[in-house]
């Protein structure tokens, strides 16, 4: 049965357009919204279930829209890392305090961005893949994206700085979130996440999920690559600021 809240489907539905707009258009920085918007009428916890569906739902279509374009060193290096944010996310379920991964999740995105703008990092060559640092980024994304689908700001903090062509850097978030998301499906069962009513509402507002895809991948194709790296950053820093007003707002 679906949740019948009407209120409920006036902001699930921007927020799953949203999804697959940020997910292959701007290397999944507006994505991390849905969960948010969500959260505005049911519990965090059951609005990261059903997006999940949703988001395996996005991950073909991108896939599929990013095939070749993407960094395979890059991915060999933070696949690994995730399943050790996978498990540590799976066995702490139930106990980690929400709030708190969404104000370190923001904190990180806007020292990063600050970081970023101030010491002029765009003006400097190029980073390289690095092992401890894609799998430290792998391992946090995975996690945080475990909790709450907020893994965007970790991945963009290790890739941005290698400053990929803007299709290569889209196609490789793609591929990435791809892997754990598939892999955080037998996870979410252990921990009770697919509920009848859960999955049944993911599976219809999956249905609007090719609608964001191709909006997202259109967009992408459209802006120029400085601008669009500005914009993703500009994202990534308003993103880290609406995580750390409502992981803060928890507390007063």
């Amino acid at each position: 049965m679906l949740i019948s809240d009407p209120w409920f489907y006036v902001v699930a539905v921007p927020a799953v357009i949203i999804a697959g707009i940020g997910k292959t258009g701007f290397g999944g920085g507006l994505g991390v919204i849905a969960v948010p918007m969500m959260s505005l009428v049911i519990s965090p916890i059951q609005a990261a279930a059903i997006m999940l569906p949703i988001l395996c739902i996005m991950d073909l279509f991108g896939v599929w829209a990013y095939r070749g374009l993407w960094d395979k060193r890059n991915i060999a290096i933070m696949v690994p890392g995730s399943l050790i944010g996978i498990a540590f996310g799976m066995l702490t379920f139930g106990y980690v305090s929400i709030p708190v991964v969404r104000i370190l999740i923001g904190v990180l995105a806007i020292a990063f961005t600050l970081h970023h703008f101030l010491l002029r990092n765009r003006d400097r060559p190029p980073s390289s893949p690095n092992v401890v640092l894609g799998g430290l980024s792998g391992a946090v994304a995975a996690y945080t994206s475990f909790v709450a689908h907020a893994g965007g700001p970790p991945v963009q903090a290790y890739l941005l700085p290698q400053r990929m062509d803007k299709s290569i850097f889209v196609g490789t978030t793609v591929v990435f979130f791809f892997a754990i998301n598939y892999l955080k499906i037998v996870p979410y069962g252990i921990v009770g996440q697919w509920t009848v009513e859960n999955v049944s509402t993911a599976l219809f507002l999956g249905l609007l999920a090719p609608l964001g895809v191709w909006a997202g991948f259109r967009v992408q194709k459209v802006v120029p690559e400085r601008p669009f790296y500005r914009f993703v950053y500009a994202i990534l820093f308003c993103v880290g600021l609406k995580l750390l007003w409502d992981g803060a707002g928890a507390f007063f």
